[in-house]
């Protein structure tokens, strides 16, 4: 008899609702650089990157010496209740990069984690469990994170342990803001927020927490300045501003290290995750200490901060700065910006083309208007994998292509992929 199917194995025993990609689904065996190979021996140019968390690619020298040093000591994990010196390393770095005054810094497993623990933190430091979020967004999987998801396909529940608030702001292509000025878009979402405080909350909300690109709700993302706008309306009320930097930070943006730089705002607490150790599981919250400090209880977190993720994490965020990948990502964001809207010239397929550095959308629509086109995202996703590119789906819509390669991507890789690109939006433009 022959042996199950790895799908077959998988539909078996993991949830239904646990998504994945592709008519037939891959199984990725092997990386080296930008690349992957499937299980059948075929090469991938990796333009999606374990969504955004290989930033710094695959089999890094740097990054396996640093984590293989850790194995060698035996020790894999200790907790928190015991002194982690690359634990302690790793927030000393973080919290100088952050901008944050008198920066303090947690460490999770995930980013779900770091945001359920700064809204934990917010609703104790505020005494409030009211919070604002933004239309669009997507925080987590978890209870609280849950409650601040603006997105109705991955909002599981509508109970929440938080009172949320939503506010305009994070999707400009849509709306009844479409087509604004960027002075008047500002303008027009900051007085929704105003009204959305006067009119939804009953005072004292204890935050804001929003994504400066919205990552599964399509990498969207306001014109620059709407969120220190938003900022000084906050502040008048003493209301906490949390930026969640779980897909936009370490530099992927290009002009700024952290996404919410580019609004000229220090948020009063930061979470992060995805492309810090490169593929080991870490997520963390940096915040001023009086409010990282707020909780009076015990607290710890068993795995969060472990030797060998931190080791890792380490060497990755080295590596990152000593290459300047930041540089990399705005000089190559600017020409995959550049290649993709003209490839929407040709093909009214694309409706949108967006993002800041290695962090591209391309929303699809019906040829002549702005209807959603979810079955041309299917086409182009299915025409990409055939021709050797791998590429990521979202959007309120299921209608938008995410592009987020490795940081560390070369300019030969980048015309690679825009050539397929180019052939998948052909064909799902009718082959035009």
């Amino acid at each position: 008899m022959a042996e199950p199917r790895l799908i077959d194995r998988h539909r078996a025993v993991m949830p239904d609702w646990l998504a994945l990609y592709y008519d037939d689904p891959l199984e990725i065996v092997h990386g080296h650089g930008r690349r992957v190979t499937d299980a059948t021996g075929k090469s991938y140019l990796d333009f999606f990157a374990g969504i955004l968390t290989n930033a710094i690619g695959y089999d890094v020298a740097e990054v396996s010496d640093a984590v293989r040093k850790q194995l060698d000591s035996g020790i894999l994990h200790t907790s928190t209740l015991y002194l982690i010196r690359s634990q302690v390393e790793l927030a000393e770095q973080i919290a100088r990069l952050s901008g944050i005054p008198d920066a303090k810094v947690f460490f999770t497993n995930s980013g779900t984690e770091a945001n359920e623990t700064a809204l934990m933190l917010a609703t104790q430091y505020r005494r409030s469990n009211q919070v604002l979020a933004l239309r669009n967004s997507y925080h987590g999987r978890a209870f609280a994170t849950v409650g601040v998801t603006g997105i109705r396909g991955w909002s599981a529940s509508a109970l929440s342990p938080v009172k949320v608030s939503y506010v305009h702001g994070g999707y400009r292509y849509r709306g009844p803001f479409a087509g604004y000025s960027d002075a008047d878009y500002v303008k027009a979402c900051t007085d929704d927020l105003r009204d959305v405080l006067l009119t939804g909350t009953s005072g004292d909300v204890a935050c804001m927490i929003v994504e400066p690109i919205q990552g599964v709700g399509g990498f969207t993302s306001p014109p620059d300045g709407l969120f220190g706008a938003f900022h000084e309306v906050l502040a008048e009320q003493g209301i906490l501003f949390v930026s969640d930097e779980v897909q936009t930070g370490w530099g992927r943006t290009g002009d700024t290290f952290w996404g919410i730089e580019a609004h000229g705002v220090t948020p009063d607490m930061m979470t992060f995750a995805k492309g810090l150790a490169n593929g080991l599981a870490i997520g963390g919250v940096v915040a001023r200490g009086s409010i990282m400090d707020t909780i009076a209880s015990n607290s710890i977190s068993t795995f969060g901060g472990n030797p060998v993720s931190t080791a890792g994490a380490r060497a990755a965020l080295d590596y990152l700065l000593d290459h300047d990948l930041q540089a990399n990502a705005a000089r190559l964001g600017a020409r995959l910006l550049a290649g993709l809207r003209a490839v929407a010239q040709r093909h009214p397929v694309v409706g949108d083309v967006r993002g800041k550095g290695l962090m591209v959308g391309i929303e699809l629509v019906e040829p002549g208007g702005t209807t959603p086109a979810p079955a041309a995202a299917v086409t182009v996703l299915e025409e990409c994998r055939r021709l050797g590119l791998l590429v990521g789906k979202g959007g309120l819509h299921n209608n938008v292509i995410r592009l987020a390669p490795p940081m560390t991507l070369t300019a030969e890789e980048l015309d690679e992929a825009l050539g397929i690109l180019g052939e998948a939006v052909a064909a799902a433009d009718g082959g035009r």
